[in-house]
């Protein structure tokens, strides 16, 4: 059925459902995964013509956000070699969250996307967005929403 299922995770509990739930997928399909965290780019400066941040503490910053994503997919390899199902860790580091998945989905070859959606609505959604909604309504590939 699935060849190649792409597990979206940010380490959230909810997250964490959306990963159980595609490497039970996986694990029944015989399928391999991609396991992507996306990872903001540090701000340089908050305010136009405010004070730049030192590039020194960006790198600093940067590099535990990019170091904690690794392990977090590291963590979804394990345990998708637990279910014998095999397992690509990928990061990728784009402030378009949405974009990076779909990018990541057609790189990869992906045939589903799993992902969790966390369900905000009202003003939390309005500032706060939906992730999930852009995949869902840009997506060419099929998506699996976990709630």
């Amino acid at each position: 059925m699935y060849k190649r299922i792409l597990i979206a995770t940010d380490g959230s509990p909810l997250s964490d459902k959306a990963v159980e739930h595609g490497l039970s997928l996986a694990a029944l399909t015989g399928a391999t995964v991609v396991a992507l965290k996306v990872v903001p780019r540090y701000p340089r400066s908050y305010f136009e013509g405010g004070m730049p941040v030192d590039m020194n503490d960006v790198k600093r910053i940067e590099a535990q956000w990019g170091d904690s994503a690794q392990a977090m997919v590291d963590g979804v390899k394990a345990q998708g070699g637990a279910q014998g199902v095999t397992v690509k860790a990928v990061v990728a580091k784009s402030d378009l969250v949405a974009e990076a998945v779909i990018a990541a989905a057609k790189k990869h070859k992906c045939d589903l996307i799993v992902m969790a959606s966390h369900g905000r609505k009202g003003i939390k959604r309005l500032l706060l967005g939906s992730e999930t909604q852009h995949v869902l309504t840009h997506s060419h590939i099929p998506v699996l929403v976990l709630r």
